[in-house]
């Protein structure tokens, strides 16, 4: 593996991109608490090139010590795992995971990891956590279809508590992430209204995604992007393995106001539809299966196993994706005996 001793900002942003370098680009390469990281693919223009930032090639990742990068498929959004992996080796502590369409706002922050929050209730099943932060009739990519008009699903505060948040999920204003269904039937912008942060507290979850989210050193594991399910899928299920995952090692999800404005890359509505069918299908089953094995006696890293194993038995991971989790583990266990 790499070994480095750089001294990196606050942030490690990383994104992977087939496009020219965008304004996304240039907005976090900007930035003084922050250093960028995009992964390149075979579809990247050869000549992919922005001022301030580390950017990973094809022919760079094909030589890349590391077991998970030489299994990856190529013209695969996974590919961004090439980008975790060297902000890993060089010493990044924050690792926030975004697109090349998420435009930062001048205000752009991640809340600190550790205080006292607004949460929700204990045990609440799932929530559509966009309700929290706009009136709008609108939910977030993953959620699950029957609890849509579900009155019970919209989020509150239930008491302020001091906790230990192991992923922020910013919200983006604009054109937000939402499944095909709704662009399909409504398609209308959102901005979401400014409020405090939002902790969900055991028990409650939502689906959160790979386009404005931070992770702690601590939770660095769940960054792992499955490889072999669809694009509109991967990030959505890394997001219900990580929940119960968090929830054991003493961790939540927590949800911030928008601090992104997604001006999105072009997308065929109907192509996307068909690739979010698991997240239509599986949600409820993905967090049952999961909670069945994990538990606070293991690790995350090794919970993270157990799940994706557990998932497989249950028909619902392919079989060949625990190769690919046993190679990111042992990529990440590789760089922590290096630092």
């Amino acid at each position: 593996m790499i070994e480095t001793t750089l001294t990196l900002p606050r942030y490690s942003v990383v994104m992977t991109s087939i496009f020219a370098p965008s304004e996304a680009v240039r907005g976090f390469a900007g930035r003084n608490d922050s250093r960028l990281y995009v992964a390149g693919d075979k579809k990247t223009p050869g000549d992919w090139q922005a001022t301030d930032v580390r950017f990973l090639s094809a022919a760079e990742q094909e030589q890349f010590p590391s077991r998970l990068v030489q299994l990856l498929p190529w013209n695969h959004y996974c590919r961004k795992q090439a980008g975790y992996l060297l902000a890993i080796a060089e010493g990044a502590e924050i690792i926030v995971d975004t697109d090349d369409d998420n435009v930062p706002k001048s205000s752009w922050a991640v809340p600190a990891f550790t205080g006292e929050f607004d949460l929700t209730e204990t045990g609440g099943g799932f929530v559509n956590i966009y309700r929290a932060f706009t009136e709008q009739f609108i939910w977030p990519r993953g959620f699950p279809l029957p609890r849509i008009l579900d009155e019970k699903s919209i989020p509150s505060v239930a008491k302020k508590g001091e906790v230990r948040v192991g992923v922020w999920q910013g919200l983006a204003d604009g054109d937000p992430d939402v499944d095909a269904i709704y662009r399909l039937t409504n398609n209308r912008p959102c901005n979401f209204d400014e409020r405090s942060p939002l902790v969900l507290d055991e028990g409650t979850l939502c689906p959160f995604n790979s386009q404005n989210t931070a992770y702690c050193k601590a939770a660095f594991p769940l960054l792992y992007l499955p490889a072999l399910v669809t694009f509109r899928y991967t990030d959505i299920l890394r997001g219900l393995i990580a929940q119960p995952i968090l929830w054991a090692a003493g961790y939540r999800l927590g949800f911030n106001e928008a601090t992104v404005v997604q001006e999105r890359n072009p997308h065929n509505f109907l192509k996307d539809f068909e690739s979010e069918i698991p997240c239509y299908l599986h949600p409820d089953r993905v967090v049952e299966k999961v909670g069945e094995v994990v538990s606070p006696k293991y690790s995350i890293a090794e919970n993270l196993l157990r799940a994706y194993e557990n998932l497989v038995k249950a028909g619902l991971v392919p079989a060949g994706e625990i190769k690919l989790v046993d190679a990111w583990l042992q990529d990440l266990d590789d760089l922590t005996k290096v630092r």
